[in-house]
């Protein structure tokens, strides 16, 4: 694996803080800083995230420590592609990750009638979604031995997680990468930000995520995306939407659920797309806001 010692060192060190997260937050005097409102499809100048749910218990955590795909949780949706390594385990620092890979025009990366291979919380009712939950989605992710984006190359993205509105419906949200950025999405409202800049210096380390979401089903929602680069402290603050409606299936459904692996909806051997795509996720925790 490349960077085996690097990456050896900075899961370890990732695993240890997961650990000691609730500790941390009860022995240090924690600074709140404020979310400023964003308008829809704007910018905004990056800043430390708050951590109001540092030393809150999660809903559901599902980090892989036992070495099997489902983490051990009785449940926990695992891919639904045939292909044996669609998703596989990997070592990850002093434990382990999941792996997910789909191989263009190969019927066998096929899942749902898409290119796809993907876990989910679906069959959790830790891990669904209701309107007027306030949820914390956090996750580790890594673009394994990515190709990346030259001028020229197909533009289309590869979506590596996603909330999702159950009953067939379009996502609520995901995070993608697009050409050698990534982005935040919510393809019903239209909205789109860029979250990382530039991935490239991060190609095959573990970068994380957050999204805070709160679920309604009229304007009074929000999102607030954030990320921890390799080498940073904390989170950072990359984008809030706020007073939008969160919870709005095309179709009627009760709930949601959430969903990481990789899903190339759009791509093709045809168009030129790059054929085979790995990533590595690890540490998904969803954490309940509304008890703060």
């Amino acid at each position: 694996m490349a960077n085996a010692h690097g990456r050896t060192t900075h899961r370890s060190t990732r695993k240890r803080k997961t650990r000691i997260a609730a500790a941390a937050g009860l022995a240090g005097t924690l600074t709140l800083v404020c979310l400023a409102t964003a308008q829809a499809g704007q910018e905004e100048t990056a800043r430390p995230a708050t951590d109001e749910a540092r030393s809150a218990a999660p809903l559901l955590d599902v980090n892989y420590k036992d070495g099997s795909l489902n983490s051990g949780i009785p449940g926990l949706t695992t891919t639904h592609a045939k292909a044996k390594d669609a998703s596989y385990v990997v070592k990850s620092g002093d434990d382990h990750a999941i792996a997910h890979k789909v191989t263009l025009g190969n019927p066998d990366y096929v899942s749902d009638g898409a290119p796809r291979s993907e876990s989910a919380t679906n069959a959790l009712p830790a891990g669904q979604i209701h309107v007027g939950d306030k949820h914390r989605y956090e996750f580790d992710v890594l673009l394994k031995d990515w190709k990346t984006y030259e001028p020229g190359d197909s533009q289309t993205g590869d979506i590596f997680f996603q909330g999702k509105h159950a009953g067939g419906n379009k996502p609520s949200f995901y995070l993608m990468t697009k050409r050698n950025s990534i982005a935040f999405r919510s393809p019903i409202l239209g909205l789109q930000a860029t979250v990382v800049d530039d991935f490239r210096p991060y190609v095959n380390k573990w970068m994380s995520f957050r999204v805070d979401v709160s679920w309604t089903d009229d304007k009074t929602g929000y999102y607030r995306i954030s990320t921890r680069m390799p080498g940073e402290p904390d989170f950072t603050l990359r984008k809030t939407y706020d007073d939008v409606q969160t919870f709005h299936p095309e179709n009627p459904t009760d709930f949601g659920y959430l969903k990481w692996g990789l899903y190339r909806p759009d791509e093709s051997i045809e168009k030129g797309d790059v054929p085979t795509r790995v990533v590595h996720h690890d540490n998904i925790r969803i954490l309940d806001l509304a008890q703060q």
